[in-house]
């Protein structure tokens, strides 16, 4: 926070600008380098000359300090820290450690951004309209935070217009980037970067092959975590009786968490994709993002406020109930390893992004044989989620009924009676499935819903409600989990 100069330069009001961008500090004029009072000749005319300057040139004001020291005259400048970005002749400079440095590009961006209080996600996009983005995303959404109920059902009702705006992704008219991220199937029109690369490496110099991840934000977790566990990592198979288990080398809940925080905190004005590093003793995670300018990875590692990088996108993260609001993501990660019996993941922050690193259980090589591997890199897949998220804990509910289908079946009915042909809809999904009539059949079985047309049981007109049993049930279930 202090400067020393020998002797007054008017180049020097880009440190008082450097000052007022960051935590403000003190421009000392009368010491060399190495701090000796070499003192100033014309101290009296800098008194009144240099609050003028600085007031002129930046549009800020500084105290100006006559001081004395071993019989000599020093200037001392005191300047504050402004909250809003200073330019000095339209250039923009701020004091980072011990040196100035002038901001350009995205980071010159951000740093803008963030004196207005605003964040790269909530930028509004010109000429993007909402029917450009995925409706088959949009009734994902919906059915996702119907079934985590963090979204009122009446909300999730509204078209696409008045949900977006009340989930705060739109800007007057004009959609935020956020909402391109989120909901458009090429997210990579407004920022370029925005996907997921995997490589399988035998070390640091052999790449076996890679692939890329595109489309919206909740498709790039999806498909993300279902390529690696197909393509990438082998499972360790044992039994328990006749029941099939499969082991892998990284705990799943804490892989998918790990890949939400990266997306939910990525820079996305950076144009670099999230980069995930196989190898046969560990998986690595690179996110080009920043942590807040004053945590450490250590802050992430005890109780810490929820900061997300990109506020918008982990909202709607939250009401699918993907992630939480709590900031306890590396903590949740740390968690399902220690409960697995797995290494504790390794955390490294730096300039350039953060790490994560999940080391195997020893002798455990979770790595595809390269006969496995893909000939060639994997075409674009198709810009939909292909399953719904499972990184939150089940809830009492689902661990009740054995399925998350089944109980999201109830909660919708609970809303109102409804045919399959709705509750289908409501799930996402285009036609009734084989999967939607077993389970129906299962909760008619179990008393926990029942037809309104018992008597015509394939009726066109039959629909479904919750009966007093099922009532009891989710009653119970939300009373435990509250």
């Amino acid at each position: 926070h202090i400067e020393w100069k020998e002797s007054w330069r008017d180049e020097y009001l880009k440190w008082i600008s450097g000052f007022a961008n960051a935590e403000g500090g003190v421009l000392v004029i009368g010491r060399n380098d190495k701090g000796v009072v070499t003192g100033v000749a014309d101290a009296k005319r800098l008194l009144v000359d240099l609050p003028n300057k600085v007031r002129d040139i930046l549009g800020i004001l500084v105290r100006v300090n006559l001081k004395r020291s071993a019989g000599k005259e020093l200037i001392e400048v005191v300047v504050e820290p402004y909250p809003y970005p200073v330019s000095y002749k339209g250039e923009y400079h701020v004091r980072s450690g011990s040196t100035k440095q002038e901001l350009k590009g995205a980071v010159l961006d951000q740093f803008l951004l963030k004196k207005r209080g605003l964040h790269w996600d909530g930028v509004p996009v010109a000429q993007m309209a909402v029917s450009a983005l995925d409706s088959k995303v949009l009734k994902w959404f919906r059915a996702q935070a119907r079934l985590s109920q963090r979204l009122p059902g009446e909300v999730l009702r509204e078209a696409n217009r008045p949900l977006l705006d009340k989930l705060h992704l739109l800007d007057g008219s004009y959609l935020k980037r956020a909402a391109v991220l989120l909901f458009h199937p090429d997210p990579e029109k407004i920022a370029t970067g925005a996907y997921v690369k995997i490589g399988l490496f035998a070390n640091n110099v052999d790449l076996r092959h890679h692939e890329e991840i595109h489309g919206d934000l909740f498709t790039q977790v999806n498909q993300t975590i279902e390529v690696l566990k197909l393509k990438y990592l082998r499972a360790l198979i044992s039994y328990q009786g006749l029941q099939r288990i499969e082991t892998y080398p990284v705990p799943e809940a804490a892989l998918r968490e790990a890949l939400l925080n990266a997306v939910v905190h990525k820079d996305y004005a950076s144009g670099i994709p999230i980069q995930i590093s196989v190898y046969p003793d560990k998986l690595m995670i690179w996110n080009p993002g920043q942590l807040p300018d004053d945590w450490t990875v250590k802050t992430l590692t005890r109780k810490h406020a929820s900061r997300p990088f990109n506020p918008d996108v982990a909202n709607a993260f939250f009401r699918t109930g993907m992630i939480e609001a709590w900031g306890r993501g590396v903590e949740r990660i740390f968690a399902e390893c220690a409960d697995a019996g797995f290494p504790q993941p390794q955390l490294r922050y730096e300039q350039t992004g953060f790490w994560i690193t999940f080391v195997y259980p020893a002798g455990q090589v979770a790595q595809a044989d390269e006969s496995d591997a893909p000939s060639r890199p994997e075409s674009r897949p198709e810009s939909r989620p292909e399953s719904r998220p499972e990184s939150r804990p089940e809830s009492r509910l689902e661990s009740r009924l054995e399925s998350r289908l089944s109980a999201a079946i109830l909660i919708l009915l609970k809303q109102e009676e409804q045919g399959k042909a709705a509750l289908s809809k409501a799930l996402g999904h285009d036609t009734v499935s084989g999967e939607l009539n077993k389970q129906m059949r299962r909760l008619i079985a179990q008393k926990l819903i029942e037809m309104t047309l018992p008597e015509k049981p394939n009726s066109r007109l039959q629909k479904y409600r919750l009966s007093n049993a099922g009532l009891q049930l989710l009653t119970e279930a939300g009373a435990r989990s509250a």
